[in-house]
């Protein structure tokens, strides 16, 4: 069995430490995301046993993720739960033909920006909303009512024995997270995640402290394949956006989070076309069973190489234990307390947040820092799909200016023609400084404007200086001549 198959010890113990990370995740996204929390299991089991068997990258792990949390909410609030099936399957479809057509690796070219702009953004979502969970309260609609809200629902937190106690369980989740690391490397075998609701569920047992815990419906009572009804849905112009947006971002999250996986191992690298068509196929599956939709997971990957897998086999495993854990012992989810699983999502949202990182961009390139940002706060003042759209017009924009570099040298020997050199690109967004400079030339000279050195002259440029040489080269004005050799 060992020689057919060598590093399936490995992968054995990889998937149970990947199951053990995925296990609380999967549960909190889905209470997270306003569905049942059966439904987060039927998710991570279909990313570990459909798109794990898939090709694609051998090492990453799919399931529910925080980053679509937001959009999900968003998407059931608006449309309705039997919506959300439909939304998912044709997102899957939407990746299964941009896969096909090979367009897997265009996703690349997302600025990193817009990305870790948009993570941040739905970070800050996810921290502002689960406050209110942690507390017990309901969270507001939009982004900046959360936001807004939340000094008045400390207030009234403060005056409830219920909400404190909530909040003291969801404190106490995040403590023992970040207090986790720090533990011996043999007491860090069990995920920090996993070791907090652990906790938070003993002691709100036996301390019986008046905290909500998880609904359970039971795993085929959750699962509602869409109807011929939801179909219906598809005419809707504000669903088409919202499949458009699940589409953009579990892609680009996914093939992200796949680059980002090629780095920490030495095994085969990521097949992107492929890896898109394996998200696709989860997500078809996941849309006719009415659950989540998928993306790579960047915390469940990362602990299935640091837990030394070596195939696909451990992230297949996972999912095998996924629905073992569904099907034998679902009953015990009803004992996690809610506020745990808001602890473990504020906790992944902070992390979402690239603080150090956005310090050194400032630094060094401060237009990408910008685009960041303004990503990060439209997705908080607007929408999530709104926001990514901003983030990438002004990083379109910014790449447009930068390219359009022009340079004008000017050479006056004192007698004979003033010699004017262009050389760059001669774009309309350069065209007010070209223009400047060529007006700001002595007028009672003659004037040669050589056009060889330009790479690039657009229409809107070429007609400005056709324009400026016929004004010049008036009956009171010494002539121009322009000579190119560009297109």
């Amino acid at each position: 069995m060992l020689t057919k198959f060598p590093h399936l010890r490995q992968d054995f113990a990889a998937s149970l430490v990947v199951f053990l990370v995925a296990l609380p995740l999967c549960v909190g996204v889905a209470v997270a995301s306003g569905v049942p929390a059966e439904l987060g299991l039927v998710t991570g089991i279909v990313g570990g046993i459909v798109t794990g068997l898939m090709r694609g990258s051998s090492l990453q792990v799919s399931g529910p993720a925080a980053g679509l949390t937001v959009l999900v909410f968003e998407a059931v609030t608006e449309f309705g739960l039997a919506a959300l099936g439909v939304i998912v399957l044709a997102t899957g479809l939407l990746q299964l033909t941009m896969g096909a057509l090979k367009l897997g690796r265009w996703f690349r070219a997302i600025s990193v920006s817009v990305v870790e702009g948009m993570l941040a953004g739905i970070g800050l979502v996810i921290i502002a909303g689960q406050l209110y969970a942690a507390a017990g309260l309901k969270a507001p609609a939009s982004g900046l009512d959360k936001i807004a809200g939340l000094p008045g629902a400390a207030a009234g937190a403060l005056g409830s024995t219920g909400a404190l106690a909530s909040l003291a369980i969801g404190a106490g989740t995040i403590a023992v997270m970040v207090l986790w690391k720090r533990l011996p490397k043999k007491a860090q075998t069990v995920p920090g995640a996993l070791a907090a609701v652990a906790l938070a569920t003993l002691a709100s047992v036996v301390l019986s402290l008046p905290v909500a815990t998880v609904e359970v419906k039971g795993l085929l009572d959750s699962i509602q394949p869409p109807g011929f009804d939801a179909f219906g849905e598809l005419a809707n112009l504000s669903i088409l956006g919202t499949i458009l947006a699940f589409t953009l971002i579990a892609s680009a999250e996914s093939l992200f989070s796949a680059a980002a996986v090629d780095r920490l191992h030495d095994g085969p690298r990521t097949e992107y076309d492929k890896e898109l068509m394996a998200q696709g196929a989860g997500n078809t599956v996941c849309g006719v069973l009415g659950a989540l939709p998928m993306t790579a997971v960047i915390v469940r990957s990362s602990a299935n190489v640091q837990a030394g897998a070596k195939t696909k086999a451990s992230r297949v495993l996972h999912g095998v234990w996924l629905l073992l854990f569904a099907a034998l012992l679902p009953s015990t989810l009803a004992l996690i307390p809610i506020p745990a699983l808001a602890g473990i999502l504020i906790h992944a949202g902070w992390k979402l947040i690239p603080f150090r990182g956005l310090v050194g961009l400032w630094r060094a390139h401060r237009g990408e820092a910008l685009i960041l940002v303004v990503t990060a706060v439209g997705i908080v003042a607007v929408n999530m799909f709104e926001g990514v759209l901003i983030g990438l017009a002004l990083s379109v924009i910014k790449t447009a200016w930068e390219a359009s570099h022009i340079k004008l040298e000017v050479i006056d020997k004192g007698a004979g023609p003033i010699q004017a050199y262009l050389s760059g690109n001669a774009t309309f967004l350069r065209l007010p400084k070209i223009l400047d400079s060529l007006e700001a030339l002595p007028q009672d000279r003659p004037i040669e404007v050589d056009l060889s050195g330009l790479h690039h002259l657009d229409h809107a440029c070429r007609t400005a200086l056709e324009n400026w040489a016929e004004r010049h080269s008036a009956p009171d004005t010494e002539p121009v001549r322009v000579t190119s050799d560009t297109a």
